[in-house]
């Protein structure tokens, strides 16, 4: 009698995962439908709030992606020219900090700030309409939730993202050069040249493709986590939580699924 309950409370955590699972691959199918399927059939997208949303999750992080980006290339320099000072080698430190700075650093640190910043927003925010019953209200009025309240918020993540992601290399290299042409002592010219014969197109690509899928998660993850608050503004505060860790945990693994696909295949 007992083999049931048991089995319950073994398996529960992971039904319950799949459950979560399924309804965020639910909810990441209706908000590409109300994206690509539903303005050819006379519902527009909200242009002002896509451009509203644009300037919040991507224009107002711009400092903290600056400051972020630039310390790390300085900290790629220094720790790479302090190793490969005894082989003699210290200009390769330039070539070495670029390509980590595009194919890795700069895509999944300038996640993780959003992650901390964007994710935690959206849930709370969304979270709170939900408890106040904004969200039912939406329902009322014939209004989809999907369309009025994450299409905007997705679109958004997908535009700056990559953006800031591509910034984050430029400041990142422009640290790097930085403290290799000041503390370490390598020369201008050759610190450009080396890093610029160094850095391929691809480099710079797979970083960007990685930031497209890391936008996707922030954006899924932070609205789904509002749309599944109980428990009124204690719910609000736990899911909010929930919200950044899994976000995290989620472009870590995805970070390391697709650096081995690249390194494999690429």
């Amino acid at each position: 009698m007992a083999e049931g309950p048991e089995r319950d409370r073994r398996f529960g955590p992971v039904i319950l995962f799949l459950q979560h699972l399924t309804s965020i691959a639910y909810l990441f199918r209706e908000t590409l439908r109300w994206m690509l399927v539903k303005p050819f059939q006379g519902k527009p997208l909200r242009v002002r709030a896509i451009i509203a949303q644009m300037d919040e999750v991507g224009v107002k992080s711009i400092p903290i992606v600056f400051l972020v980006s630039f310390v790390i290339g300085i900290i790629l320099v220094l720790q790479t020219a302090y190793q490969l000072e005894k082989f003699g080698a210290v200009t390769y430190a330039a070539s070495l900090a670029s390509v980590a700075l595009t194919r890795e650093m700069a895509p999944l640190l300038t996640a993780i700030v959003l992650a901390g910043r964007v994710s935690a927003a959206f849930t709370a925010e969304l979270g709170t309409m939900l408890v106040t019953e904004e969200i039912l209200a939406l329902e009322v009025m014939a209004i989809a939730p999907v369309a009025y309240l994450v299409v905007p918020r997705f679109i958004a993540m997908l535009v700056m993202l990559p953006c800031l992601t591509a910034l984050a290399d430029v400041v990142g290299m422009f640290g790097g050069y930085v403290v290799g042409t000041t503390a370490v002592g390598i020369r201008s010219t050759l610190y450009i040249q080396t890093s610029l014969d160094a850095l391929l197109l691809k480099d710079i690509l797979t970083g960007l493709f990685k930031s497209f899928v890391f936008a996707g998660i922030i954006a899924m993850v932070g609205c789904y986590m509002a749309f599944v608050v109980r428990g009124g503004a204690e719910g609000v505060g736990r899911s909010t939580m929930i919200s950044v860790v899994t976000s995290l945990i989620s472009i870590i693994i995805a970070d390391c699924f697709f650096t081995t696909v690249f390194f494999l295949f690429l």
